[in-house]
């Protein structure tokens, strides 16, 4: 049976900050979710998978140039080394830079598989938890730039084709358009933001 510390009791007549509460109710819940999927709780898989699944997706389409197919095979070892070598953390920011490791160890694999020159940081064969990169927050920020380079029907598609995971018939609908015109546009909107995101990349190596 897995030990268990015993909780901290409040201390009298201390105030939490402004945003501090919400920060120490953000890092209990990280504590609480890596341990339980540390035990193997499937629940807390779920969890984790729901909460930070499209967040890792969007690192992981930065870091590889806008390309679709390795960001989401990025996302999928991430969350499957998640399920296997995750342990304890202390805080959010701490898991949040756990899983971000992985994505760019990842995607740094696979360009050495393919013989390509990987334009980042080597990272060890296991990413230790540390603090968080100033890079994650830059690359996510980079994603936005792209998008807002975009016009506003391409980033609607962007955002329900990638986030929202909408079919072509549902975009239809939605835009009453028929879903060939939809798939044209969307293909066009997403060959403009790996154009865009290519670009970023290039200026940063």
């Amino acid at each position: 049976m897995p030990l268990t510390l015993p909780e901290r009791q409040p201390q009298a007549d201390v105030k939490a900050l402004p945003g501090q509460e919400s920060s120490n109710a953000a890092d209990a819940g990280a504590r609480r979710l890596s341990a339980a999927v540390a035990r193997g709780d499937e629940a807390a898989f779920r969890e984790l998978y729901d909460s930070y699944h499209e967040r890792v997706f969007r690192l992981a389409l930065v870091i590889g140039g806008g390309d679709e197919a390795l960001a989401r095979e990025a996302v999928q070892s991430v969350f499957l080394t998640a399920a296997s070598k995750l342990r304890r953390v202390d805080s959010e920011a701490h898991l949040w830079n756990w899983l971000a490791r992985v994505a760019r160890q990842q995607i740094g694999k696979v360009w050495r598989q393919k013989g390509q020159e990987a334009a980042m940081v080597p990272m060890a064969e296991l990413p230790d938890c540390s603090l968080v990169e100033p890079s994650d927050s830059e690359l996510e920020e980079k994603l936005d730039a792209a998008l807002l380079r975009m016009t506003s029907e391409e980033r609607q598609l962007i955002e329900w084709f990638y986030f929202d995971k909408l079919s072509h018939k549902e975009m239809a609908t939605r835009l009453a358009l028929t879903p060939k015109a939809v798939s044209s546009r969307l293909e066009r909107a997403r060959a403009k933001l790996k154009l865009f995101l290519e670009r970023e990349n290039k200026h940063d190596t």
